[in-house]
């Protein structure tokens, strides 16, 4: 066998389908980009249309297949709407990455009722639908399956001024590993792919000055992270060279989580 033999029969992802919530945004459709460029054919679901147009004329160019689906993450509707049209177009899902999140630096004692419930609607109950209606699909099909939801470094411990987010995403962490322990025994796996600082749209209001002079102090890599840099993470999650590994939170974040004093 030779070594590119080998590698294929760890990470192809040839003839299986991965639908990317988020995919439209810059994380997910980095994430996106590789599932396509290890064989899947991606359904990127988001609200843009032109960003999908952008990042699916890059997965072609790279020789990858995928198409845009337009809905809400956080319609439960809508996600039954969208888990239809990907089967009755590509036939089948086997990788469902949940990545739509939105972000504030509110004071905390400035926080309304509508911008907890915003957030906490997008980051928390969009994934808890999405696991809800592919999973259910993934259990009863009875093949096995890959969930990936998007978590965050304030999911594994709380960040300062961003209050909301943090509570939601640690939600997201608990949910994950409560499914990945519900459904171990079908082979559908539940995993959390955790990014450092990766300047994105939903965050790149919140890194002042002083906050990137904090994150970089606190990073051993001394840098943000690059988009790209979560697809090796997404490919050992999606397929068979992460077959074991269920209820993890994968940590990418150039030595952050590790730093202490």
């Amino acid at each position: 066998m030779s070594s590119q033999d080998y590698l294929n029969n760890l990470f192809s992802l040839s003839g299986r389908v991965a639908v990317v919530i988020g995919g439209t945004g810059e994380l997910c459709g980095a994430m996106a980009e590789g599932l396509a460029g290890a064989g899947a054919e991606v359904v990127l679901v988001g609200r843009n249309e032109e960003k999908a147009k952008a990042r699916l004329a890059r997965i072609a160019s790279l020789g990858g297949k995928g198409w845009f689906h337009a809905a809400d993450a956080v319609d439960r509707e809508q996600l039954r709407g969208l888990l239809k049209a990907v089967l009755e177009r590509s036939g089948r899902v086997d990788v469902v990455i949940n990545g739509a999140g939105v972000n504030s630096a509110t004071p905390f004692f400035e926080i309304t009722e509508d911008e907890f419930d915003r957030i906490m609607r997008v980051n928390l109950k969009g994934v808890f639908f999405g696991c809800q209606v592919f999973g259910q699909y993934l259990v009863e099909r009875g093949q096995g399956g890959s969930i990936i939801n998007v978590g965050s470094m304030a999911g594994l411990g709380p960040l300062s001024r961003i209050f909301t987010y943090s509570a939601s995403k640690a939600a997201v962490h608990n949910l994950s590993q409560n499914l990945a322990r519900e459904w171990a025994t079908k082979n559908v796996r539940v995993n959390v792919l955790v990014p450092g600082f990766f300047p994105a749209e939903q965050n790149r209001k919140v890194l002042t000055p002083d906050r990137v002079t904090s994150i970089m102090g606190h990073t051993p890599m001394k840098r943000f992270g690059e988009a790209r840099e979560l697809i090796g993470a997404t490919l050992l999650l999606a397929g068979g060279a992460g077959s074991f590994i269920t209820g993890a939170e994968v940590v990418v974040d150039g030595g952050y989580h590790a730093m202490t004093i």
